[in-house]
């Protein structure tokens, strides 16, 4: 939900998140994003402009080149389509969980990981879960009452932790909105306007009662066939900017920036996303010299290799990931 859900996570705990067919579809619509909002010639009809993204998805561009599924280790991947709408999906990781010590130093862990996931989806209904070895279980229900109406409900347990979380989105001619419910005593709001063909503006709010916490958000997003430029400020203290621009048909650059004024913390990295007739490569560098890059290559029908780096050297932490997805 963009800058609530930070909130949210920080203030509640950090809910896993979920590959499922909303991930597939996020991904076709940053691919085609420059349909989103096209700009018109000549006077600007304000009775008939487009309907925008949803509060959630306003930096969807941005996070799809710079946010990368980085990971160190290895990790095979498994789906397997039963039928139009049901398909299993079967993960495997070897790797390691990082421990903070003292001094600054980080202390990995080996650990393995198997997940079982089962999907149905549909027209107007999608149905996901996911069971993890370490105790993890998530689970997502979204169903179409309407052309303009949707509701979803999911749901995160694991050691020490569990959260539902309900969301009911309005889609308009030319608006988003999206009312949420969570555990904790969570309520939340948001909404987004569409003022011209290119820009749109909006604003969330939300209520944490179980700790007494609360803010409002504000945000701009502008959008035309080449450049995508996004702003949100919270009165909990987040200042988000991102930027990117279609250099080419197949390249693209982004950058983004995040203040915390409370924590007097500023983080802000810049990179590329570039995509080949077999193969997409993304990278990104942060102020603090960290270097990324993901690599996926489609060997054959329905496999896929993946190749993940990232080099810290102020921390003296190189990860390095290799995987295998199989199956559409």
């Amino acid at each position: 939900m963009g800058l609530a859900v930070s909130r949210m996570e920080a203030a509640a705990g950090s809910m896993p998140p979920i590959t499922d067919a909303e991930g597939d579809a996020a991904a076709e619509a940053a691919a085609n994003a420059a349909k989103d909002s096209k700009p018109t010639t000549g006077t600007v009809n304000y009775n008939d402009l487009p309907c925008p993204v949803k509060y959630e998805e306003m930096q969807r561009e941005v996070m799809m080149s710079l946010k990368a599924d980085l990971f160190e280790g290895a990790r095979f991947d498994y789906n397997k389509q039963l039928n139009q709408k049901f398909f299993l999906s079967h993960g495997f990781f070897l790797g390691n969980v990082e421990v903070p010590a003292q001094g600054g130093q980080i202390i990995k862990i080996p650990t393995s990981t198997y997940e079982f996931g089962a999907n149905v989806v549909d027209q107007h209904y999608m149905l996901v879960g996911r069971v993890l070895t370490d105790g993890r279980v998530n689970g997502r229900i979204k169903y179409d009452l309407s052309d303009w109406l949707s509701v979803k409900l999911q749901s995160t347990k694991e050691t020490g932790f569990s959260q539902v979380m309900f969301d009911a989105d309005f889609k308009g001619l030319d608006y988003q909105a999206q009312l949420k419910y969570g555990s904790g005593q969570f309520y939340g709001v948001n909404y987004l306007q569409s003022v011209t063909p290119t820009l749109s503006l909006g604003g969330e709010g939300f209520y944490l009662g179980s700790q007494g916490k609360s803010g409002v958000g504000f945000a701009a997003r502008y959008a035309d066939d080449k450049t995508v430029a996004t702003g949100q400020i919270a009165t909990t203290g987040l200042l988000s900017l991102t930027y990117c621009t279609k250099v080419s048909e197949k390249a693209m650059l982004a950058s983004d920036f995040l203040w915390n004024w409370n924590q007097r913390n500023a983080t802000a990295s810049v990179g590329y996303d570039y995509i080949l007739r077999q193969c997409r490569i993304r990278g990104r560098i942060d102020n603090h010299g960290v270097v990324s890059t993901y690599l996926e290559e489609r060997l054959n029908v329905g496999l896929n290799l993946i190749l993940s780096a990232e080099v810290d050297h102020a921390n003296k932490n190189h990860k390095f990931g290799f995987g295998m997805t199989v199956g559409e």
